[in-house]
């Protein structure tokens, strides 16, 4: 079999070539601005070079791959934006990765790459009236044909494909829960074939895999099929506090990743809006890239399969009421960015021992003591104190339980650090630094070598972790389509 290779754009975690390499596919190069997860997957897929900032780098002058991934920013597409579109500042990115596909076929005269594979939110379905998804379309058909235009239906649906004579292209909506990890994450995943007819064969039809793809697994890399799993032992409930005033529970996963977000075992569903909580669920919300950032946006995790009605409020805020109930899912990890303080919500874990919740009326918070209830009053039928024969202690979802949820394995952040950085390595720093502080940070001043040396001391910070988690991907979708793309160049 000929070795196939693979180029990352917004590579962020690394979801695509880790998928790669588990599936047989060798990743040669990747372009990503974010030094954390930079930092990641230089320790983790050393053999992948980094080419920095999209707009920089041009097609015909990089190392030509057979499959070319990109997940662009979701930003002005996702629903929780402000939905500006494939014209909007970080969605427009997009068209980037197009001009880069063109122009490595152009130098490659069409051999190279063979595929695409583009990720989105399922908000591009809606963006701008559907007209931004017809644009996506339209885009990647006319890297074949330059004439083509794609008309819009009334609605576009969450699967489908576009066939020609020496092409086609094939979507669908995959949700991570039922492809190996306890999450609740949708995405778009389109498949582009720029050779031949097989793009919805290698989204739709799959009769299981063939050839060295099961072999070449890893070992020890499989996904949790539980929230109990991938937390630990420390709970099965997981309280999801989207912040506002509606949380949810969930049992056995938690809510959509996302990059600011911790993840527990009892899994709790929060709404923040009416301070609903939903659980416990068996899948987690959608990972947020704005968990851990605080203001308590991370979903809950308890010990026991309970049922609770619990007043969940901060100081400073006004009292609602959250009710905590069983469910099965939690909520999806996404990168809906910061949130404010007076309206935010997450995930947080919580463990078991005898104690009575007790609200306090005329104040912001809510208080626990073993074996003491709160003064009884004759408002309490409004908001009665939580009594339980198990004291619930709560916790945040980890960044190693996020991980879980993605799919990962636990150590994919580990050992980052770097004690003595040669020459060559410290002027790599300096340039990931400074091309992130142009495009992304708002600093005035470029980092000095001082702290350059000092960050690569030390890398990790969970917020960063949080966030690459959040604006990553779930790795076993990720692994079904480039297995799929696999196991038709070897037949």
């Amino acid at each position: 079999m000929r070795e196939l290779t693979l180029g990352s754009l917004f590579d962020g975690s690394g979801g695509f070539p880790l998928a790669g390499l588990q599936c047989g596919i060798t990743p040669k190069w990747a372009s990503e601005v974010e030094p954390f997860p930079i930092r990641v997957t230089t320790k983790r897929i050393p053999q992948m070079k980094h080419l920095g900032d999209i707009s920089s780098i041009n097609g015909a002058e990089i190392e030509p791959v057979d499959i070319i991934t990109f997940g662009s920013p979701c930003t002005d597409l996702s629903i929780a934006g402000k939905r500006a579109g494939l014209d909007g500042k970080q969605s427009s990115l997009f068209y980037q990765a197009i001009r880069i596909i063109k122009e490595m076929r152009c130098k490659t005269n069409g051999e190279n790459p063979k595929y695409a594979v583009w990720e989105n939110v399922c908000g591009a379905f809606s963006s701008n009236k559907g007209e931004d998804f017809r644009s996506v379309l339209e885009e990647f058909c006319q890297i074949k044909n330059a004439e083509v235009t794609i008309s819009k239906p009334e609605k576009w649906e969450n699967a489908g494909e576009i066939l020609a004579d020496d092409y086609s292209i094939a979507w669908r909506v995959l949700d991570a829960q039922y492809w190996g990890v306890p999450q609740r994450r949708k995405r778009i995943f389109l498949v582009a074939d720029f050779t031949g007819q097989r793009a919805s064969e290698i989204l739709f039809e799959r009769e299981g895999m063939s050839g060295n793809l099961k072999a070449s697994c890893q070992k020890g890399k499989g996904t949790a099929a539980n929230i109990k799993a991938s937390t630990g032992e420390t709970s099965e409930f997981c309280l999801n506090d989207q912040g506002g005033s509606r949380m949810d529970v969930t049992n056995g996963f938690t809510g959509t990743l996302r990059a600011q977000s911790n993840h527990p075992p009892l899994v709790f569903e929060n709404h923040g809006r009416d301070a609903r909580v939903k659980g416990p669920v068996e899948t987690a919300q959608t990972v947020l890239s704005v968990y851990g950032t605080g203001g308590n946006n991370q979903p809950f995790v308890l010990n026991q399969h309970k049922t609770y009605d619990v007043r969940f409020t901060s100081e400073g805020t006004r009292n609602v009421r959250a009710n905590v109930y069983e469910s099965d899912i939690s909520r999806t990890i996404d990168t809906s960015g910061n949130i404010p303080d007076s309206n935010q919500g997450g995930i947080a874990v919580v463990s078991t021992k005898q104690c009575t919740y007790s609200s306090s009326k005329n104040s912001h918070f809510t208080t626990a003591e073993e074996e003491l209830a709160s003064t009884l009053v004759a408002t309490d039928y409004k908001d009665p104190p939580l009594v339980n024969d198990d004291h619930l202690l709560v916790r945040r979802i980890t960044p190693t339980e996020c991980a879980r949820l993605q799919g990962f394995p636990d150590d994919w952040c580990d050992n980052l650090q770097e004690e003595n950085p040669s020459e060559e390595e410290v002027a790599f720093w300096e340039q990931v630094w400074e091309t992130h502080r142009q495009l992304v940070s708002k600093n005035k001043r470029p980092k000095t070598r001082k702290q350059i040396l000092k960050w690569l001391k030390q890398p990790h910070s969970d917020t960063a972790e949080y966030k690459m988690w959040g604006n990553g991907v779930a790795l076993p979708c990720v692994f079904f389509v480039l297995a799929g793309i696999a196991k038709k160049e070897i037949q």
